[in-house]
């Protein structure tokens, strides 16, 4: 019997998910064919969660892997109503990042609501610019705003080579479903990942140019861009600053 286009798109998913893992850097924690422990004590309806066993994990099957990617994730997403390729553009972004994310970056893209729900609208504005453009523009746009929503994770540092790969991957597979030749993937150079290190310590830096401004008009120098602030002000918005910003970024790492 052929294979449905959902077996094809998680032949994709589970090539680059593999088996048992428990890295512990990863906020999913025990996985296995890329359903974490908490999904699937979720869908073998475990409550609280961590009183299903790891070794349920370790020992769960590809049939049932299956069911939970088609209930919880393809249908979600409304994969079976998608053109070939964009299918599993969306479907393998919702399995790595969860479907809410993955189906608000395609209707962002095309411009309607973004509430995370595959409906009439969303179906018919893919269709439309399907028909006008074909698939491929799509598929490399989602394909590269999950690049940028990686690249902004904190465990990016650790993951990302994978993840980068599976895009690419995913991306090469995706466009030839649709029938279109890849497209080349420019690669950021030394001086374009300088620039992402020092986006992820902008408020660092302002804040440190704050508190040495604040410091200098203690000193009795003058700081013109800066008239109008006192030094305490300065000196006080620029801690907080620095403060509250370790305190979003622990918070984001127990999340």
């Amino acid at each position: 019997m052929a294979k449905t286009r959902f077996d094809l798109c998680l032949d994709e998913v589970l090539r680059h998910e593999g088996g048992y893992v428990d890295h512990p850097s990863d906020p999913g924690g025990a996985t296995n064919l890329g359903i974490t422990h908490k999904t699937l004590a979720r869908w073998r309806k475990v409550n609280p969660w961590w009183k299903l066993p790891k070794s349920a994990v370790q020992q769960l099957g590809r049939s049932e892997a299956a069911r939970i990617y088609h209930a919880l994730y393809w249908t979600m997403c409304r994969g079976g109503d998608l053109p070939a390729g964009l299918d599993l553009a969306v479907f393998d972004f919702a399995v790595n990042s969860g479907p809410d994310r993955a189906v608000k970056a395609l209707q962002s893209e095309l411009g309607v609501v973004s509430d995370g729900r595959v409906g009439p609208l969303t179906l018919d504005a893919v269709r439309a610019r399907v028909a006008k453009d074909g698939a491929a523009g799509l598929i490399n746009t989602l394909c590269d705003r999950r690049l940028g929503f990686l690249h902004r994770l904190a465990t990016f540092a650790v993951f990302g080579k994978g993840w980068t790969a599976r895009v690419a991957s995913v991306r090469r597979v995706a466009l030839a479903a649709a029938g279109a030749p890849n497209s080349p993937i420019s690669q950021p150079s030394n001086g374009g990942t300088t620039m992402d290190i020092l986006r992820g310590y902008k408020s660092y830096i302002i804040a440190l140019l704050m508190l040495l401004a604040g410091v200098a008009q203690v000193l009795g120098l003058d700081v013109a861009p800066l008239e109008g602030s006192s030094a305490g002000q300065l000196m006080l918005e620029a801690l907080a600053v620095i403060f509250l910003r370790k305190g979003f970024k622990s918070d984001i790492g127990k999340a």
